[in-house]
């Protein structure tokens, strides 16, 4: 969803921090080859990610929805030189492409993958989290924030992307096999709602909210 005109969009992106070289790659390699492309954080949000992880210097990162590395990528850029990131996808596939890039990369030994359902997998994770990026499917991510919540350190962050869903989030009617639109309804009362967290919503690409755990 565009908030902004084409125009201004393109100057804010123009004006912002360069995308690196290993970055562009993986953009053009995910678009002629993995499916669903637009998945990407892409330029923008990826310095975004990146400023906000540098500006905290995480010990430790995790990312819920790994895809194909991209953002884990510009998070692994503010890590502390003895930090560590670890990244969830369901997608076996996709396993060595991310494995790929992680590799010619600054960070590739300080990046942990994971297969599987993040719902079983975080739990077995036995760190504190520094900073927590949840961008995957919708109808869990209430149940990613209960898992984590825990987990985070006081003061600690939570990115969750997607959380305009297109404008959706205003729909009062949606389709009845449609369960991503109330899912992300009901996390952004959640994140609203809940004392142990305050929160911001900004309206980059299709929303990306910042939750700080007091």
């Amino acid at each position: 969803m565009q908030f902004l005109s084409e125009d201004l969009d393109t100057y804010i992106v123009n004006h912002s921090e360069n995308e690196p070289e290993l970055l562009q790659q993986l953009t053009r390699e995910t678009y002629q080859k993995i499916l669903q492309p637009r998945m990407l954080s892409g330029h923008y949000q990826g310095r975004i990610l990146s400023m906000i992880s540098k500006l905290i210097n995480p010990k430790c990162i995790l990312e819920v929805g790994t895809y194909t590395g991209y953002s884990a990528l510009c998070l692994a850029e503010g890590l502390h030189k003895e930090g560590m990131l670890h990244t969830i996808d369901i997608n076996e596939e996709l396993q060595d492409f991310q494995r790929q890039y992680f590799d010619k990369s600054a960070y590739g030994k300080q990046i942990h993958q994971y297969v599987g359902d993040a719902i079983e997998i975080i739990p077995l994770i036995n760190e504190d989290f520094d900073i927590v990026f949840i961008d995957a499917d919708k109808e869990n991510y209430a149940n990613y924030f209960e898992l984590i919540i825990d987990k985070l350190v006081p003061g600690g962050i939570i990115l969750s992307d997607n959380v305009l869903w297109s404008g959706k989030v205003l729909d009062t009617k949606f389709k009845k096999e449609d369960t991503s639109t109330p899912a992300l309804i009901e996390y952004n009362k959640l994140l609203k709602q809940d004392s142990r967290v305050e929160t911001v919503i900004l309206p980059i690409r299709d929303g990306l909210t910042i939750s700080r755990k007091k």
